[in-house]
């Protein structure tokens, strides 16, 4: 398999012009005062197609010969690659069809749709949808875009470390979002060939975490990938191109749960009015882990797409807000009498809770024939608020069943 250089990166920044986003490279004053840290974004939420996944589809096609496009191209995906491969695809004159998951969200589906791209629905992760692909090559003589194991590919994801070093020279630590790694090894390959002394680090979830485990193993491993919010990394192998440019230019990775994707999601909503999905916040959510001292540095965050359903948005923020102590359900049995309920709320109207959600029944087994069992969900500031809250109601003589 070709290699990948630098030369070709510079190349792929120079054939974008006028074609691929320039995307903003932002300070957070929240996350500068969370980290200790002087802290810029890198919006490629806001990229064309909401990813940066339109910069390596582009440049791949761009280097198809004449006959090779005029027999298309096919690529898998569960979202973001697709809107990029579609979306170049058009521009280029090419026919695309795209393989996803049936898990994809239905944003995602329709945006490849209707950016041009002959959508196909197949198996329930990634590496199922890439069998099919590769499938659909072999039977049309398509020209496979690989998301992240092609020299091309890497090249173009690897113009977002040019941008970085061009608006930041002097940026001590970059923190990019790793799947399969081609946005990673992009990155990095790129910016230590201006300045090795920059550390990359590279973010995983928890529940797909295969390049942290073949890094840590020193060779690839194939790992089962549990259901995650970060969708857009979520996948189960590294590549064989990827793998060693991980080893040789990412300085460290680390993992980050479900929650702290969630809470990331919602710091960034915010504070930073950005909308961003699982996979794009990520970056943002090892700065929430604890897991790194980014004090006195200065630090570049990519938060790498921004294509989240919409459907998933309330139940994140949910999460994030149980998980920070804002939101919080509370179960009692109170005396079924005038005046009982209104009291119960009353005490926690004192302590400035906000009750959002009411429940109340008499019709379950174990609740007695004097008794109402009321449910309530409330809003509180963070976790010592809901505690005092809790504690008045006990403090009060109100018996609770259930808190979370």
């Amino acid at each position: 398999m070709e290699t990948v250089t630098f030369q070709m990166i510079v190349e792929a920044a120079r054939n974008f012009r006028n074609i691929i986003k320039e995307t903003d490279f932002c300070y957070s004053e929240s996350l500068s005062d969370l980290t200790g840290g002087e802290v810029y974004l890198k919006l490629e939420n806001l990229q064309q197609s909401g990813s940066f996944k339109i910069r390596g589809a582009y440049n791949k096609m761009i280097h198809l010969s004449d006959e090779e496009k005029a027999c298309g191209v096919v690529a898998s995906s569960a979202g973001n690659h697709a809107q990029g491969v579609a979306i170049s695809a058009t521009k280029l004159g090419i026919k695309s069809t795209i393989v996803m998951p049936k898990s994809a969200p239905f944003a995602k589906i329709y945006a490849t749709r209707k950016y041009g791209g002959e959508v196909v629905l197949e198996g329930e992760v990634y590496d199922e949808a890439y069998q099919k692909a590769l499938e659909i090559k072999e039977a049309t003589g398509a020209t496979f875009v690989h998301p992240f194991n092609d020299p091309y590919v890497i090249a173009g994801q690897g113009t977002i470390g040019l941008e970085l070093l061009k608006e930041q020279p002097d940026l001590d630590v970059i923190l990019v979002p790793i799947g399969g790694g081609g946005i990673a090894s992009g990155i990095a390959l790129a910016v230590k060939s201006i300045n090795p002394n920059i550390k990359v680090i590279g973010v995983q979830t928890k529940n797909a975490p295969s390049m942290y485990e073949s890094v840590r193993s020193g060779h690839i491993e194939s790992i089962p990938v549990n259901k995650t919010i970060a969708d857009g990394i979520a996948v189960g192998r590294p590549g064989d191109l990827t793998f060693p440019l991980i080893q040789q230019y990412v300085d460290e990775i680390v993992t980050v749960s479900e929650t702290e994707i969630s809470q990331a999601f919602l710091l960034l909503l915010e504070n930073c009015n950005l909308v961003c999905e699982g996979a794009g916040a990520v970056s943002v959510a090892a700065m929430l882990s604890g897991q790194l001292d980014l004090k006195g540095q200065k630090v570049g965050a990519v938060l790498s797409g921004g294509n989240i359903d919409i459907n998933l948005i309330e139940s994140i923020i949910n999460h994030a807000m149980i998980a920070t102590g804002r939101r919080t359900e509370i179960k009692v049995s109170i005396n079924h009498k005038p005046g009982e309920l209104s009291a119960f709320l009353n005490t926690i109207a004192e302590e400035l809770g906000n009750v959002v959600v009411i429940r109340q029944s008499r019709h379950r087994e174990g609740v007695s024939m004097y008794d109402l069992e009321v449910t309530v969900v409330v809003e509180t500031l963070d976790v010592e608020h809901k505690q005092r809250l809790i504690q008045k109601l006990i403090e009060t003589g109100y018996e609770i069943e259930y808190t979370n």
